[in-house]
């Protein structure tokens, strides 16, 4: 049962992915069964075509017969075993699979031979240009294309060498690490780690930290988690949807299926240790001026995160402060003088966060450091906006209601207008704001007749 199941996640993921491929090819292709779809090798080859960029000869037509799918399976197997691995050195070797089992359309054989074709052509090469994996060692071990159980390799007295799947799996798995220990995440393999999504949302933050609230995220449910990462990736960065929320959240989720979608965000997106540092050394030529330019880099790079660290810790601790402070009762004068103290507080900060929120990245990306601070430094925002309303909501009317009136019309005159995808939705977004604008001004005039008592606080109220 566990066995089938498996199967049938990698079938729809192997599927997804290879449709991302052909949606790229002219005309485009899809496979809609898999098992069935691959039978003929017209897809087959089609897919290798576009991966590998050459083209291949194929038997096309409407009334194939079975030697024509032989003759196609054959010749993408035999494509296959002419192409050489990074980590091995040497050709690929499609272990247990033959044109036989793939015409018949064999599950574990069609996954095993699909699965063959993501390792070499999606995750090893983009693992073997990583900075750490450069001048990796090879082996002469082939893979085992099978849909079976990984064996663990024998121990040996020499230096292990990688094989094509340990490499990749190994480059790839070190890249997660590398990124998720920022955020002080654990993630020991491709399996149970991604099943609460805070994976998929860290290597998300890596890459561009404004896109994702990593506090939320970790007090949130694991399928809300899963649902929103595979969304935001897709949206935000691009990369194909391959998997749903429910072939992760399970006991143990499908490490091949995993290994696809997470490969993805290299192929988009680097090694975000290498962009970070890319350019620092461009203008370097000297050894020892290299040596002394990377020594300060990295200090003051240190003394930075230290600052952000500091900040952070100080930003969420008055935060804290804030929320405790509003839930106090007492004399309305007082509650005021208490939030105008913390006011103060926030407002002597945030040129020092604004400051430590200039981009110290190419392209304007903030760092994940930065990201941590401007996320808490929001919080303590919206949680001083919502004090200020409450406060103001307690005076006595007419009072209460022009403070609440004026607080909404600040709000949508600081809503920025941004452009939809059409103009249509762009003209109605307008549209909807003119009208939120006009009932606003209405209310002010309904306000108007019990306005006219001036006193202090009322006045305040309209000059703020």
């Amino acid at each position: 049962s566990q066995r089938l199941s498996q199967e049938a996640v990698q079938k729809r993921t192997f599927t997804k992915w290879i449709n991302s491929h052909l949606a790229k090819r002219e005309p485009p292709l899809v496979v809609r069964d898999l098992f069935e779809d691959i039978k003929d090798g017209v897809m087959l080859l089609a897919l290798l075509e576009v991966l590998s960029g050459q083209k291949l000869p194929c038997e096309q037509g409407c009334k194939l017969r079975r030697i024509h799918w032989l003759a196609n399976v054959g010749t993408a197997l035999h494509f296959l075993e002419g192409r050489r691995s990074v980590y091995r050195g040497s050709p690929i070797k499609l272990v247990n699979i033959n044109t036989t089992d793939v015409v018949d359309g064999r599950p574990s054989i069609v996954l095993g031979l699909i699965w063959t074709i993501i390792l070499y052509f999606q995750i090893e090469e983009l693992t073997s240009s990583l900075p750490s994996q450069r001048g990796e060692t090879s082996s002469t071990s082939s893979v085992d294309s099978s849909n079976s159980t990984e064996a663990a390799s024998p121990p040996v007295k020499r230096k292990p060498r990688l094989s094509f799947q340990g490499g990749a799996k190994k480059a790839l798995l070190k890249w997660v690490q590398r990124t998720a220990t920022k955020l002080g995440l654990d993630v020991r393999d491709f399996g149970p780690s991604w099943r609460s999504g805070v994976a998929f949302h860290a290597i998300i933050f890596a890459l561009r930290p404004q896109l994702v609230d990593m506090e939320r995220v970790w007090n949130s449910p694991n399928r809300a988690n899963l649902e929103e990462a595979f969304t935001l990736a897709e949206r935000e960065l691009g990369i194909p949807r391959l998997l749903d929320p429910e072939d992760v959240d399970v006991d143990k989720p499908d490490e091949r299926s995993i290994m696809t979608y997470v490969a993805q965000f290299l192929k988009h997106h680097p090694d975000p240790q290498e962009t970070e540092t890319a350019g620092q050394q461009d203008e370097v030529t000297s050894p020892s001026l290299s040596r002394t330019y990377t020594s300060a880099t990295s200090h003051l790079f240190q003394e930075q995160r230290k600052t952000l660290r500091e900040l952070k810790v100080w930003v969420e601790q008055l935060e804290r402060d804030c929320a405790q402070a509003q839930r106090e009762k007492g004399d309305l004068g007082q509650l005021y003088q208490c939030f105008k103290r913390y006011r103060v507080q926030y407002e002597l900060r945030r040129r020092q966060v604004e400051t430590c929120m200039q981009s110290m990245q190419k392209g304007g990306i903030l760092t994940s450091d930065q990201a941590l601070v401007k996320q808490a430094w929001e919080r303590l925002s919206a949680r001083l906006l919502d004090w200020h309303l409450q406060l103001d909501g307690a005076l006595p009317n007419p009072l209460g209601e022009a403070a609440l009136w004026l607080h909404q019309v600040e709000r949508i005159l600081t809503e920025e207008l941004l452009p939809r995808q059409t103009h249509d939705d762009t003209a109605a977004a307008v549209h909807k704001t003119q009208q939120r604008h006009k009932v606003h001004g209405e209310q002010a005039r309904a306000l108007q007749p019990n306005m006219y008592a001036p006193s202090a606080a009322l006045r305040n109220a309209v000059v703020r």
